[in-house]
């Protein structure tokens, strides 16, 4: 006898399970309580007769019957979507759904969005902010732009610019820490570090040759735009990357104090494959890669970089 097909609810609730090993995260993600997860999970598994989850104190994983069993639900959401979002829209049309960082969000891409909604008014936008990863395509986004040193696998990934890191601070502050020489001495600089940069001062001096800094005073914050905010403000030197102060640099709030160096790290366009080809998708990627040439070419011009 073939066994009979699970309920779809069910195996959303697996897939998103299985994709987090957490049944907190799943049910956050889907907007239930960690019970009902854990339930829904309990009732496939009786329905299979197959143990997917092995679950221990503190942590959730997949038994290998479970991680094989993934692979599949994976494809088969992700193939359902897909076809859905190529039937016929809706007069009203649907949103394009945009998963970006906070700060590149709003320092880089919402500047922007004014042009692409001037040519194309009958697409509407939702961005959203999380810093979770999100799953192409089950998670309902049509893009996301991600900050990574390669591709993300399995997706469709697009480079749209390389980054570059550059110490900046207020005019006022560089006129403090310059010494007789008139050059400016890190060292004397209260230097500020973003907790969570996957590149920081050690990969900037290592670039540049610098003796390493030995200043003993510095200041910590957990994002880049609360960086900039401390280093405009005249508490110290950020570590800024150029996709995310261009406005400042433009206006003088912040000026360079030392070499632009290339980041390890460059912003991606990500997709899923094969969700290609509808005309408010399209037309938004080639509105977007023509923004991020133009702003790359405005950039090199600006601030030629040292290789990382």
């Amino acid at each position: 006898m073939r066994p009979r097909t699970p309920p779809l609810s069910t195996l959303r609730l697996f897939e998103a399970a299985g994709r987090h090993l957490s049944f907190a995260r799943a049910a956050s993600e889907l907007n239930l309580t960690p019970s009902a997860v854990s339930h829904g999970i309990v009732g496939l598994e009786r329905a299979l007769g197959v143990k997917l989850f092995v679950r221990e104190p503190g942590r959730l994983a997949l038994t290998r019957a479970g991680a094989e069993y993934l692979t599949y639900v994976s494809e088969a959401l992700s193939l359902i979507l897909i076809g859905t979002r190529r039937l016929p829209a809706p007069r009203s049309g649907r949103i394009l759904a945009i998963s970006c960082a906070p700060t590149l969000a709003t320092r880089w891409l919402l500047p922007r969005l004014p042009g692409f909604r001037s040519r194309h008014p009958q697409i509407a936008i939702r961005i959203d902010t999380s810093h979770r990863q999100v799953g192409f395509p089950i998670d309902g986004y049509d893009f996301a732009l991600r900050l990574s040193r390669v591709p993300t696998p399995r997706q469709r990934s697009i480079r749209l610019f390389d980054d570059w890191l550059l110490p900046v601070c207020s005019p006022a502050y560089r006129d403090a820490v310059t010494g007789r020489d008139g050059a400016v001495d890190l060292r004397r600089a209260t230097t500020i570090h973003v907790t969570s940069a996957t590149e920081d001062w050690q990969a900037w001096s290592d670039a540049t040759g610098t003796a390493e800094l030995s200043s003993a005073d510095t200041l910590h914050v957990d994002t880049f735009a609360m960086a900039l905010q401390a280093a405009a403000v005249g508490l110290g030197v950020a570590l800024g990357r150029g996709a995310l102060m261009d406005r400042e640099l433009r206006d003088g709030t912040l000026v360079g104090v030392g070499p632009a160096v290339a980041a390890a790290t460059s912003h991606w366009l990500v997709s899923a494959e094969g969700d290609d080809d509808r005309q408010d998708s399209d037309q938004f990627r080639t509105w977007l890669l023509a923004e991020a040439r133009r702003f790359a070419t405005e950039q090199k011009a600006r601030f030629p970089t040292r290789a990382a």
